[in-house]
């Protein structure tokens, strides 16, 4: 899954003043050998970690975020890949973690973790991708996308 913005891929930031409003958005392509025709779903996970003591641990595991279909995705005029334009807001990281407003504060942050799944069966994802499909100048998917809470 190729992050076609914004590019590089920053660290995102949701505003706990704002939840509902604040979110991390992303321009998404399919990219396969066939111009995205096996592509079947991107599922996202998202876990958080408290990292503010003061408020006692509130660290969450991995919970459902979102799984995206290739029917969700419109071709792009330009590249024929499938392309879809993601916005997740703090509120839907909150409501999927099982967290309220109060558990959080700044310095704690969310972590989206994903995975890319084609018709064959083939899964990809962090764990079994390239450095040059991660980080590299083209694809930057790195499968994972760390959200930072602030004020």
């Amino acid at each position: 899954m190729r992050t076609v913005t914004p590019f590089p891929i920053p660290i995102f930031t949701v505003s706990k003043a704002s939840m509902g409003t604040t979110q991390m958005e992303q321009v998404l392509e399919a990219v396969t050998p066939n111009s995205g025709a096996n592509f079947d779903s991107y599922e996202m996970v998202i876990r958080f970690l408290d990292n503010t003591p003061a408020n006692g641990n509130n660290s969450k595991p991995d919970a459902p975020l979102r799984t995206l279909r290739s029917t969700d995705f419109t071709k792009d005029a330009v590249t024929g890949y499938p392309r879809f334009r993601l916005i997740v807001t703090g509120s839907e990281m909150l409501a999927a973690s099982g967290l309220t407003l109060t558990q959080t504060s700044s310095g704690d942050r969310f972590e989206v973790r994903a995975k890319m799944k084609l018709k064959d069966g083939s899964v990809f994802d962090a764990n079994n991708t390239s450095v040059n499909i991660t980080g590299g100048a083209f694809y930057s998917s790195p499968f994972f996308y760390r959200v930072n809470v602030a004020n």
